[in-house]
C-alpha cells in the first residue's frame, strides 16, 4: 500500500490530523497490508502511527535528516516481514546528504528496505518515496536516479516495488521512462476495484481527477499483480486523507536461480 497521509497541518481544519487518523489508522489495520510506505509524515504522525499499528514497525527518516521534516517511512508486519537492510537517500545530485536536487521546491526523499519473508523466506526490496510538486526537471532527474539507485542497491536482482506519490500523471515522460523498465500494477492488474484518480484535496462533492500515486513492480512478471485498488473510504464525507491510498496485491515469486 501507498499512502500519502497529509502532513500535520491545523489550517486544514476539521480535516486535520487529529480529526482524521484514527480512520486513517483504522482503514489500515483492516486492510491489513504487509508494507505500506506513507508520504507526508512528520515527525509526530510517524510517532503516532507506530504507536497505533500495533502490529507494525517501520524504518525511515525525515527528509531533512534524522527525524526532521516528512518521512517516507516503510511500515511493514513486524510478525511477517525481517527487514535485512534499510536506507534513505535524498532525490538530488548528492543522494547521500540531506539536499534539495535540480528545480525542486523542497528535499525529496526515497527510503528503501530489504525484506525477508518469515513465512517463504525468499527476499524482496521496496522503495517508496515523494517526488517534488513544482520542479519539472526534479521529477525527470529523480525518475533516472530512481532506476540506478535500484540497480545499485539490488545487485542480486531480487523482485522489488516501487510505490510513492509521484506527483505525476500517467502520460507524463518520467512516467513513461519509469514504464520502460517497471510494470505499473494499475494497468497490469486483471482485477481493479475503486476510482482511477488518487487524489481528492478533501473534497468529498466532485470525483478524485488525478493519478498521481503509483505501485511499480519490477523483477517479476506482470502475472504478479493480482489485484489493484483504489480505496475512497468516506466516513460522512469526509476522507481520512487528501489523496486515496492505493493498495496492490502482489506475488513475489523468487527469481529461478541461475544455472
Amino acid at each position: 500500500m501507498s499512502y500519502n497521509i497529509r502532513l500535520d497541518v491545523a489550517s486544514d481544519g476539521p480535516n486535520a490530523w487529529p480529526e482524521r487518523r484514527d480512520f486513517l489508522a483504522s482503514q489500515v489495520r483492516y486492510h491489513a497490508p504487509v508494507v505500506v510506505g506513507i508520504q507526508e509524515g512528520l515527525p509526530q504522525q510517524v510517532a503516532w502511527l507506530n504507536e497505533h499499528l500495533k502490529d507494525y514497525s517501520y524504518v525511515g527518516e525525515g527528509r531533512d535528516g534524522g527525524d526532521r521534516g516528512e518521512y517516507s517511512a516503510l511500515f511493514y508486519q513486524r510478525q511477517r516481514l525481517v527487514p535485512v537492510r534499510s536506507g534513505t537517500f535524498w532525490l538530488s545530485p548528492t543522494p547521500e546528504v540531506p539536499s534539495k536536487g535540480w528545480d525542486a521546491a523542497l528535499n525529496r526523499i526515497c527510503t528503501w528496505a530489504e525484506f525477508k519473508d518469515r513465512v517463504g523466506g525468499h527476499r524482496f526490496m521496496v522503495f517508496n518515496t515523494h517526488f517534488d510538486h513544482v520542479g519539472e526537471v526534479a521529477r525527470q532527474e529523480s525518475a533516472e536516479l530512481l532506476l540506478a539507485a535500484i540497480d545499485s542497491l539490488n545487485p542480486k536482482d531480487l523482485a522489488f516495488v516501487l510505490m510513492g506519490d509521484l506527483n505525476l500523471e500517467p502520460h507524463s515522460a518520467p512516467i513513461q521512462h519509469l514504464n520502460e523498465r517497471l510494470t505499473d500494477a494499475f494497468t497490469a492488474a486483471p482485477l481493479r476495484l475503486g476510482p482511477t484518480g488518487t487524489f481528492t484535496g478533501f473534497d468529498y462533492t466532485r470525483p478524485a481527477s488525478r493519478r498521481i500515486d503509483y505501485i511499480f513492480i519490477g523483477n517479476l512478471p506482470k502475472t504478479a499483480v493480482r489485484a489493484f485498488a483504489t480505496l475512497s473510504d468516506a466516513v460522512d464525507g469526509r476522507y481520512p486523507s487528501d489523496h486515496f491510498p492505493v493498495s496492490a496485491t502482489l506475488h513475489l515469486r523468487p527469481r529461478p536461480k541461475r544455472p
